[in-house]
């Protein structure tokens, strides 16, 4: 893949070929300007401007071609609209016609030529497709964002062997040299003694699996302080309650909360945004062998709360929550946490929506607010209270698994909820992380979901 700051630059008034937009409702009257050898084109390739539908359009001589592209509104580009044609143009350059900014479209030309190529080629590669925009100040931004969702792609999409919880120290550490960031990892005996339920859930992984707490701090300790914390399960086998083969077979992306979180975080020290960071990664694997913990085990928690093992394929939240207390210890403002936590949030809401939970009305609304704008929505899930009730122990003071199967992902939320001291505010992403089909710039595989709307909603709460 080329290099995402490659394929968008100022318009310098170079060469490029045309990029026409229409939409259903204006395509009629588009075509009644144009000459008959278009109309004729046009009828030939059946381009009716339709969302995603593109057509070649002839010039007066052979090489003097331009294109048209149907999106689904005309006067409201959306991130994704351009995408189709950076996927099936040849390489070249281009420009929206009549003087016209790509605007929030950039960003889905740019990813729509994303490729994960570390143990296969590119077949179908064919060099660059670059677009010209007349709006330069936005091109950094653009390509910050874009470089974002690809590290989150990248990541996930990488197999648990390549992909353990060294492999995630090794990309915390390049972010945290990248940027002056300090970096810290907890493991072996520290571990066990300071995150008690990291150390268990990971303690059946091979030596070179060992589990660990990842943290990076950046920033000016007199900005506010906002933690982000990411669930690092770089393989969920289920645990001694293993999962079925079908389970399994996505399970090297269990990490995508950690790759979220690690983009997220580049995104915050890229932009040089005013705040104290402190990012948390509880990297394991959740493998089965003679030390694995058991259901029921009681397990003690970093805050002391202790904790039945009700199913040991409920370990996400058991590491999530030792890092959680670790992070409400500095007295942050605000916590975020990212996690492909339930399959009850997949069941509810689908691929394409994360599950929102959040203590603070006014920064669940900022979340779903800032979803909207970027075209990468959330969906709000309530912290139902007596649900809790599903969580008792009577050995403990709460147990991983709620009773019943009702209300996974609220339970599980409700879980983390008691991880979070009050005056903090929080909010909980239960991400899929991946795309079952492929859509316009958007590959099946791995990719991000709420990262876009959490760093939009960052930006306006630190850089008004």
């Amino acid at each position: 893949m080329a290099s995402l700051s490659d394929l968008l630059q100022p318009d310098r008034g170079e060469p490029a070929r045309s990029l026409h937009l229409t939409d259903k409702d204006r395509f009629e009257d588009w075509l009644k300007t144009q000459p008959d050898r278009v109309r004729a084109a046009v009828a030939a390739q059946r381009f009716k401007g339709k969302a995603v539908e593109l057509a070649i359009l002839p010039g007066d001589k052979a090489d003097d071609w331009s294109v048209v592209l149907g999106v689904a509104k005309i006067d409201e580009l959306s991130s994704w609209c351009l995408a189709k044609a950076a996927e099936r143009l040849p390489a070249g350059t281009y420009r929206l016609a009549g003087d016209r900014a790509p605007g929030v479209a950039a960003l889905g030309w740019l990813l729509a030529q994303y490729r994960f190529t570390r143990y296969k080629a590119d077949e179908d590669a064919e060099g660059p497709r670059v677009l010209l925009t007349s709006e330069p100040a936005r091109i950094d931004e653009t390509v910050r964002v874009a470089a974002a969702v690809a590290l989150v792609r990248d990541l996930v999409n990488t197999p648990a062997a390549d992909m353990g919880p060294a492999a995630l120290e090794a990309a915390a550490a390049e972010t945290a040299k990248a940027f002056g960031a300090t970096l810290t990892v907890t493991a072996g005996k520290d571990l066990a003694a300071g995150y008690p339920m990291i150390a268990a859930v990971g303690r059946a992984a091979a030596p070179h699996h060992a589990p660990r707490l990842i943290e990076l701090e950046w920033g000016d300790p007199a900005h506010p302080r906002v933690a982000l914390v990411g669930k690092g399960v770089c393989f969920d086998s289920g645990g001694l309650d293993i999962k079925p083969a079908s389970g399994m077979a996505l399970m090297k992306k269990d990490m995508g909360g950690a790759a979220h979180t690690l983009a997220l975080a580049r995104l915050v020290m890229d932009s040089r945004l005013p705040v104290r960071l402190h990012v948390l990664i509880p990297a394991v694997e959740n493998a089965v062998d003679a030390d694995a913990f058991r259901p029921g085990d009681i397990l003690r928690s970093r805050k002391g709360l202790t904790v039945e093992i009700g199913n040991t394929d409920a370990e996400g939240r058991l590491i999530l929550a030792d890092a959680l207390a670790k992070a409400a210890e500095a007295k942050p403002e605000l916590i975020l946490d990212f996690a492909t936590l339930t399959g009850a949030a997949r069941v509810a809401l689908g691929p394409d929506l994360p599950a929102l939970f959040a203590n603070d009305d006014a920064l669940a609304d900022g979340l779903l607010g800032a979803g909207t704008g970027t075209d990468d929505p959330v969906w709000r899930l309530p912290l139902h209270g007596p649900y809790a009730e599903m969580l008792k122990s009577e050995i403990a003071d709460i147990n991983n698994a709620g009773e019943g199967g009702m209300a996974g992902a609220v339970t599980a939320a409700l879980f983390l909820q008691k991880f979070v001291p009050d005056g903090i505010a929080w909010a909980h992403f239960d991400t899929f992380a991946w795309r079952p089909s492929a859509k316009p710039g958007r590959p099946k595989g791995g990719d991000a979901l709420g990262l876009r709307a959490a760093w939009r909603h960052l930006e306006s709460r630190y850089r008004p």
